[in-house]
């Protein structure tokens, strides 16, 4: 199990918005897939995931600004879910 944090797009980014999820409870992700938009001060940044997994938990809603550090979700591996 691992956590899917909010990463740091650029040198002076402590937070952005989370603009978009990309997957949903459940899904399956590879390393490398898109899985959420954060809007910065850049404009709307695509963030992949950099393991594979299935979407456990989503921890954070559309539209919230989130610093950079914070547990987005939660990414297991398929004997770990907690899914029911």
């Amino acid at each position: 199990m691992s956590e899917f944090r909010m990463p740091s797009l650029g040198a002076d980014m402590d937070a952005g918005t989370l603009a978009a999820w990309k997957v949903k409870r459940g899904d399956q992700v590879k390393r490398g897939d898109i899985i959420a938009e954060v809007d910065t001060a850049k404009g709307i940044i695509e963030i992949e995931i950099f393991e594979d997994g299935i979407v456990d938990e989503i921890f954070v809603e559309v539209g919230k600004k989130v610093p950079v550090g914070e547990v987005l979700a939660r990414i297991c591996a398929e004997g770990e879910l907690t899914i029911r």
